[in-house]
């Protein structure tokens, strides 16, 4: 009922949005709910160990290529931009880093003009940049016969890869990795504490707990000060209800390395005064939500629309030029789509988190552990995913919502029997 309701309401909001047009394309990415439908068709619960097995693998397979993409350097580091370079109105500052044009990888200023020489005249070129440690993506670029006429297009100078940059593995960008590989880090957590409660320190147990050691450090690599801190909070709810006392000490001893790693890649990484959240992207994102907050009231039934803030970014007061979001899935979707739409979400993150929390305890002490362990990481990675949303738009991100409803999907799989399932004599005794 209330993803129904949540989804109905969305398209609701979308036809009464401020630009109608905009929010009612925009329909089109919330349909991946039916993701959840689809996996409880399709998956089984024998196939269900086998698909996050899959799943952490992949992420696993993600951060050792992201270990590779920071020894290896991206892009060409910028050491000077000639006066009449096309790209001066970029504002591309020594010690930045072009990446990407136009959706393709440059390794060397070479790189960048052949890109720039092979392009039909005209055509507005996309550069993709880094600097200090944050991607930023400039459009706007326009190639003209004159500019490819010149020896060197670009008018850059530069020689040397960059190495300054945040881990994104093989997706398009750091958030979305950080936020994927927290859902798989809970999900290998869970299943190396359930094997290792069943089975002591076997096979399984072993490569589930290295594998969560690694995603850890993909999480790390990509300096997200919320993830980490997501990643802890989850760690703490699985450790709590699967460990002992002992147990939970080094679980706890484990998680602090991991933030201090991921502090250090931070200072490492990103701006100046970025751990003391003293940094721009910090002070942006507080007044893009004081923008948003001030605004709410004005639309609180259906909201202002999905992506209608993007046509009016500067008119309704938010500042600087990139149009970007509020950086908080409640208060964007509060803004987009109006407080019931908030309400309903809530219900669906609390069914969520309740489903999996009940089927973990019913499952305890049974025979299941595959199935205990998944149930288990699922309820750190709500929990992560949840105290995450706070302050990021996760649920907005597209790949992210395809996970998060696949392991809802996962989770209604394995507890569509337990609490169907007659109660043993011992479990009776116990209750009664």
């Amino acid at each position: 009922m209330p993803i129904w309701l949540f989804f109905l309401w969305t398209v609701a909001s979308s036809f009464l949005s401020q630009e109608p047009r905009i929010s009612i394309a925009k329909i089109q990415s919330t349909c991946v709910i039916f993701l959840f439908y689809l996996t409880q068709a399709i998956v089984t619960r024998r196939t269900a160990a086998l698909l996050v097995a899959v799943m952490i693998l992949s992420g696993a397979a993600g951060t050792i290529y992201s270990v590779y993409d920071l020894a290896r350097g991206r892009g060409v580091l910028v050491d000077f931009v000639a006066p009449d370079s096309p790209l001066q109105s970029l504002h591309i500052r020594p010690g930045d880093a072009i990446w990407r044009i136009a959706g393709r990888r440059v390794y060397s200023v070479a790189d960048i003009d052949e890109v720039i020489k092979n392009s039909p005249d005209q055509t507005k070129l996309t550069v993709s940049l880094i600097s200090q440690g944050e991607h930023l993506e400039r459009p706007g670029m326009i190639v003209t016969d004159t500019i490819k006429k010149e020896a060197s297009p670009s008018g850059v100078v530069g020689s040397k890869p960059t190495h300054r940059f945040r881990a994104s593995g093989w997706t398009r960008h750091y958030e979305t990795y950080s936020e994927i590989l927290q859902i798989l880090a809970q999900l290998s957590l869970g299943l190396a504490l359930a094997n290792f409660r069943n089975h002591g320190l076997n096979r399984r147990s072993k490569l589930a707990a290295a594998a969560f050691a690694l995603l850890a450090l993909g999480i790390a690599l990509t300096a997200m000060r919320t993830v980490l801190v997501a990643l802890a909070i989850g760690v703490c709810v699985i450790s709590v209800r699967a460990l002992g006392r002992r147990a939970k000490v080094l679980s706890l001893a484990g998680i602090c390395l991991v933030l201090a790693l991921g502090a250090f890649v931070v200072y490492q990484t990103r701006a100046q005064h970025a751990l003391s959240l003293q940094d721009p992207s910090s002070s942006l994102r507080v007044q893009v939500a004081k923008v948003g907050l001030s605004r709410l009231m004005l639309h609180p039934v259906f909201g202002h629309g999905m992506d209608a803030m993007h046509v009016h970014w500067a008119e309704w007061g938010f500042p600087g030029k990139d149009m970007l979001h509020l950086h908080s899935t409640p208060l964007q979707l509060a803004f987009d789509r109006g407080l019931p739409a908030l309400v309903f979400w809530l219900w669906i993150m609390w069914v969520f988190w309740r489903t999996a929390s009940r089927g973990e305890k019913l499952l305890r002490d049974s025979s299941e552990t595959n199935r205990h362990g998944i149930l288990l990481g699922a309820t750190g990675a709500v929990a992560g995913f949840f105290a995450s949303s706070l302050v990021n738009y996760n649920f907005g991100d597209g790949e992210v919502a395809l996970v998060f409803w696949w392991l809802m999907g996962i989770v209604v799989v394995l507890t569509a029997e337990v609490s169907s399932k007659p109660m043993s004599s011992q479990q009776y005794t116990t209750s009664t």
